[in-house]
């Protein structure tokens, strides 16, 4: 029923700000920020009278500062259609290959915070994104497992700190929907999708159908149509109204602003930052992709300027903030979030090189001494130690003294906790990790998989014999996953690709089949007769389950002159 009240309000909140609308008379410019499908914008264009509407591409192929551009020909929208692909937070993009244009929402964000350009979106009455979850309520921050950890630890029951987190996300504005509030502010209007939008041409033919209905009397007036919200229906389309100065969210929209804003100097954001560290660090965490994103941009240059550098040093002298952002930061309950605090502890100057280097081994020790570690963390442990900086300390055996055998229940007997030590440099976590990779149960050959794929193998001989223990597995997703970690390797070894040949011929399973025909699309041919291959393939079609796709693309990779492989090559690297 509170929809019902809810739907109310925004028709409400749309009437009074459609009072000063253009007149009857005077065209409305219709802006499209096309970086996928046309569909949407075409269905728009054959419905819209050209009297009444003016539509204006904004997106300029091949530039990348088109909505400058729109800028200083002083272009005006009165709606915006907004067609691509929406990653949930950071991007609009394309699934073309060809397209190169994509719309970052950070640039939004400028626009729209820097009022460098109130033009443009200055009079908008309606927006429409067609981009999945472009307007889901969910919040979207990884953040939540750490806050409440932290407030349990606080002294909160569970129950209570999962209360104080869904206030601090309503009130943050952690959704999709609310940053598209917070970007559009003041528009009466916004169109979006609450989950998974329809592809362009499914949209299309509803906007089509749409449009046979009411015509365009409903574009561009500013209030919400039901007719248009009932076409999409099965889509899941929703509604909201940007924010305006009295929303409870307002606050929040100007602390954004003070990271999104062109008109303050990197100083004056360091100082807002300062703030930030300055509150509760469960409010801190919730702007730590921000504040990450933003030190990120400071290079030494810019680091060294008197007022740059007279900001970093406020912050790094502010013991007691830096006491409550590394507790907060130590406790965290994931290792990730553990490690991005960290490494931002120490471009705020509040650990040194190797007091970040002493962090992340206390925080590795911690995580072998866990029962449970999956390939996230083995991921996370080999990423860390790609300079092999942390492996002196972490695997003793490493340095030439004897590594103690683990006890049977003890959690480093464990194939993620022997593939975390080989990431630190045990050759004993090493043979067990490979060792792991022709394990009959899938979970254990994917931990293997995330090892492999930060430390590939580089002896021949080595690699040889994993291939033929991989070729010997039993069809399964073990097996399927095995491949995968063998094709990530340079593959040019007779000795490896007969066996995957015969396999492919022999095995009655699609994705093993998939799997080796990736690995030979991506392999060295040039030690095995790849003709004869491709006669046998083309012969025994009719028994691959490989599909149209792969299989023409397989032929035609057996069928390539040596040189144009030695190009493709050179092309893939």
């Amino acid at each position: 029923m509170r929809w019902h009240w809810t739907l109310r309000l925004v028709w409400v909140a749309a009437a009074l700000g459609g009072a000063g609308l253009a007149a009857a008379g005077e065209p409305q410019t219709v802006c499209t920020i096309t970086v996928n499908s046309a569909d949407e914008k075409a269905s728009f264009q054959r419905h819209l009278p050209p009297s009444r509407y003016h539509f204006v591409e904004l997106v300029e192929r091949g530039r990348s500062d088109w909505l400058d551009s729109a800028c200083r020909a002083r272009i005006a929208c009165d709606v915006l259609v907004i067609s691509g692909h929406y990653d949930g937070g950071h991007e609009f993009f394309s699934d073309q290959l060809d397209v190169r244009e994509y719309l970052p929402v950070a640039e939004l964000e400028r626009v729209s915070c820097s009022e460098a350009c109130p033009g443009l979106f200055g009079r908008l009455k309606e927006v429409y994104l067609f981009g999945c979850n472009t307007l889901n309520p969910q919040p979207q921050s990884s953040a939540s497992a750490e806050i409440v950890h932290s407030l349990v630890r606080e002294g909160h029951s569970r129950k209570e700190a999962e209360r104080q987190l869904r206030a601090l996300n309503a009130e943050l504005g952690e959704s999709s929907r609310d940053r598209m509030r917070h970007i559009f502010k003041d528009v009466p209007v916004i169109y979006g999708f609450s989950a998974v939008a329809p592809l362009g041409p499914i949209a299309a033919a509803a906007l089509d159908r749409h449009f046979r209905v009411a015509g365009a009397r409903e574009v561009g007036q500013g209030h919400p149509s039901g007719r248009l919200l009932a076409q999409f229906a099965p889509y899941g389309l929703s509604v909201a109204a940007g924010l305006t100065d009295q929303d409870p969210q307002a606050e929040v929209r100007r602390d954004m602003c003070r990271f999104a804003d062109g008109r303050l100097s990197d100083a004056e954001k360091l100082d807002f930052i300062h703030t930030l560290l300055q509150r509760h660090s469960t409010e801190t965490r919730m702007f730590l992709d921000r504040i990450q994103r933003f030190t990120a941009t400071l290079d030494p240059a810019t680091r060294r300027s008197p007022a740059v550098a007279q900001a970093l040093g406020a912050i790094a002298r502010n013991d007691a903030a830096r006491a409550r952002f590394l507790d907060f930061a130590r406790h965290a309950a994931q290792p990730e979030a553990r490690v991005r605090m960290l490494q931002l502890a120490r471009e705020l100057g509040w650990l040194s090189s190797t007091e970040l280097r002493q962090e992340l081994r206390r925080m590795l020790d911690e995580l072998l001494a866990r029962g449970s570690v999956g390939a996230a963390e083995v991921g996370l442990a080999c990423s860390l130690n790609q300079d092999d900086s942390l492996s002196d300390t972490l695997a003793p055996e490493a340095a030439g003294q004897p590594a103690q055998a683990p006890s049977s229940d003890s959690p480093s007997d464990e194939v993620p906790h022997a593939a975390v030590r080989a990431c630190l440099g045990s050759p004993a976590g090493r043979s067990r990790t490979l060792q792991a990779l022709l394990s009959p149960h899938e979970a254990e050959v994917q931990v293997a998989q995330a090892y492999l794929r930060h430390r590939p193998i580089t002896d021949a001989a080595e690699l040889r014999q994993l291939a033929r223990g991989i070729v010997g597995m039993g069809p399964s997703e073990a097996q399927v996953r095995a491949l995968e970690a063998l094709g990530r390797h340079y593959v040019a070894d007779r000795d490896i690709l007969e066996p995957l040949v015969r396999l492919l011929l022999q095995t009655r399973s699609a994705p093993v089949q998939a799997a080796i025909a990736g690995i030979l699309i991506r392999a060295d041919l040039r030690t095995i007769d790849s003709a004869a291959l491709a006669r046998q393939v083309r012969a025994e079609r009719h028994m691959l389950l490989l599909g149209d796709t792969l299989a023409d693309a397989l032929i035609q990779r057996l069928e390539q002159r040596p040189e144009q492989r030695v190009e493709q090559r050179v092309e893939q690297h």
